[in-house]
């Protein structure tokens, strides 16, 4: 599974050289990104010999992923970079062509250069010397215009070993996606912190109509010992998101159809993990409504983290989850493999996300009232809102 996975791309040069290019600083942080992706991918076979098969196979996805975010970035930085030379490049075309169609003469025929002017060997003299001064200048532009040749250059390099690099490490990536739903299911060792009460569970299922109804409902249930007692009032603006994604439609902001939803819409790739932000008890799990599979925490008593949108959820009703654990994958599928590095550097090319992402709901409530999820999570660096 492992053998020949990933090859680096060129090494241009270091992050700490003095004179760097734009387009050279992109790839070299591109380049980060994917040692990034070498490492997760490369720690599967670890993870497969570890006592705790699902933290290390979780490592290894969110790995995987935060690299592929951070890939995205440098690939969209070095492409931009790449269409600004050339744009640049079109906007002079014409004089260049002349300018060096001129130095290519006189390269060519120097003698020729006597005979320029027909006022005589005075006028002549004043014309070499005027081109003496211009061709110091003429020959920096050269010089620049190749700088930018060779940087577009580093660009296609980049773009090329990026496209096949990912498309031989994304089976990897999907076989730890597989073994982790497997290790969640066979795992034995997760503490119960209280009772199931599934009919109780069951009552407000069945007679629920929103989300909101239910999230009341599950708020209002007695537990025989409580939520983890841990301080998640002080983790107030430093909660981390529980997808490698970006804010798709702020806290209460209406959609295109005027409906507003008092959490967050997240948009991650196809097949994403989910992970919990904060050590929590699942109050709920399964699918409710039309929200399709809903997953209720609890992180600390008359707090809810509700999550709505997976394919897949992880877990049952009263186990305990440290921060960081998997609670589920996103749905969506991924390009097949001989597609997917391609796919993905086109996309990033044009600044967009590789595929149709898939989208998250994040609520977060207090008692029966709903809290802006703005307040309480930090994005990651390699995470950036949605632009309009």
């Amino acid at each position: 599974m492992l053998g020949g996975l990933i090859a680096a791309a060129p090494v241009l040069a270091t992050a700490q050289d003095a004179d760097v290019s734009p387009a050279s600083q992109a790839v070299l942080d591109a380049q980060d990104a994917a040692a990034q992706l070498r490492a997760a991918v490369a720690k599967l076979s670890d993870a497969l010999n570890q006592d705790d098969q699902v933290v290390a196979l979780t490592e290894v996805i969110r790995g995987y992923e935060q690299g592929l975010s951070a890939l995205r970035g440098g690939l969209r930085e070095a492409s931009a970079r790449e269409a600004e030379l050339r744009a640049q490049f079109e906007r002079q075309r014409a004089r260049l062509a002349s300018v060096l169609g001129a130095m290519t003469s006189l390269q060519q025929s120097p003698e020729s250069a006597m005979l320029l002017h027909p006022a005589g060997a005075l006028s002549n003299a004043r014309s070499g010397m005027i081109l003496s001064d211009v061709t110091p200048g003429l020959r920096a532009e050269a010089e620049e215009l190749q700088a930018a040749l060779d940087e577009i250059a580093t660009v296609r390099e980049l773009q090329a070993s990026a496209a096949t690099m990912l498309g031989e490490g994304l089976a990897s990536v999907q076989e730890a996606r597989r073994l982790l739903a497997s290790a969640v299911t066979d795992r034995s060792t997760m503490p119960l912190r209280f009772a199931e009460a599934p009919e109780e569970l069951q009552k407000l299922h069945d007679a629920a109509q929103t989300l909101d109804e239910f999230a009341n409902g599950v708020s209002q249930m007695q537990s025989d010992v409580g939520p983890p007692m841990e301080d998640f009032e002080g983790a107030q603006g430093s909660l981390p998101l529980p997808v490698v994604g970006s804010v798709l439609r702020p806290y209460n902001e209406a959609d295109g159809a005027g409906v507003r939803r008092p959490g967050w819409i997240l948009a991650a790739p196809p097949a994403a993990l989910v992970t919990t932000p904060w050590p929590a008890t699942i109050r709920y799990r399964g699918p409710l409504l039309d929200y399709g599979n809903v997953m209720i925490l609890e992180p600390a008593r008359d707090y809810l983290l509700i999550f709505a949108g997976m394919s897949q959820v992880f877990g049952e009703v009263g186990d305990v989850l440290n921060a960081g654990e998997p609670i589920g994958l996103m749905g969506g599928e991924e390009a097949p493999a001989q597609e997917f590095g391609a796919q993905f550097v086109a996309d990033a090319a044009q600044g967009g996300a590789a595929g149709r992402p898939e989208t998250l709901y994040l609520e977060l409530r207090r008692g029966q009232e709903t809290l802006d999820p703005a307040d309480w999570f930090v994005l990651n660096p390699v995470v950036e809102p949605e632009q309009d």
